[in-house]
């Protein structure tokens, strides 16, 4: 994605120069826009040439070609587009060099001038653009493995308790074992100590009613024994 936005602008920065070039002197203070295309392919000549019919017409569709790349995320848009300008500059430097025998450099406003510098710049950020630029099949490639990645990569509902909080996951967060804990108090039980007595619902069966103790005065069986007297 950075690499896409970083070509993107490289190269939209390269075809403003190239468009912006012909307005700009090119040789001996004549302009990139009196030269017309077609002087390229026949020879350079003194005519004047018009705005949309000059050298200015194949730089115009290199920069739409460059807009239709970044759009699109084609390298193979953009890098044409560089080789479009650079082509076309280059074709202008032969032919100019056929018009007056020899090309020259000078500070005094003969020879070549910022205008070709321009274009040729132009040409060469586009070409640094499209190769900084990943394309929209990388992109679609590495958004499918960082997909998978986090389709393989296990899915845990709550996050890992801390060290000293080892008794509080999941889910409550509350002390104690994590299995039993809930917000409420815990119901106290009553400890059983067997049937009631006196409750008709329990007492299925009637009782056998106790008899005298041993040594009770009302037992017949064994009376009581006097004391012997000395």
């Amino acid at each position: 994605m950075i690499r896409n936005i970083l070509g993107s602008l490289v190269a939209l920065a390269g075809a403003a120069s190239a468009v912006l070039s012909p307005f700009r002197d090119w040789y001996d203070g004549r302009a990139g826009q009196d030269y017309r295309v077609r002087d390229l392919f026949g020879g350079i000549t003194a005519t004047e040439s018009g705005v949309l019919v000059s050298i200015l017409l194949p730089f115009l569709f290199a920069a739409l070609l460059v807009i239709a790349g970044v759009v699109l995320r084609s390298r193979i848009a953009v890098a044409l587009a560089g080789l479009v300008v650079l082509g076309f500059t280059i074709l202008w430097m032969v032919r100019q060099g056929q018009a007056e025998g020899a090309l020259t450099v000078g500070g005094d406003g003969a020879g070549l001038q910022v205008g070709v510098a321009n274009a040729l710049a132009g040409g060469v950020l586009m070409l640094i653009g499209a190769l900084l630029m990943s394309g929209r099949r990388a992109g679609a490639r590495s958004q499918g493995r960082a997909r998978a990645q986090r389709e393989r990569e296990p899915v845990e509902p709550y996050a890992a308790p801390s060290a000293d909080q080892v008794d509080t996951w999941p889910p409550t967060q509350e002390p104690g074992m994590s299995t039993h804990t809930s917000p409420w108090p815990e119901p106290e039980v009553d400890p059983y100590t067997g049937p009631d007595p006196h409750d008709p619902r329990t007492r299925s069966y009637p009782q056998a009613e106790r008899g005298p103790e041993p040594g009770d005065p009302r037992d017949p069986v064994h009376p009581p024994h006097r004391p012997p007297e000395r």
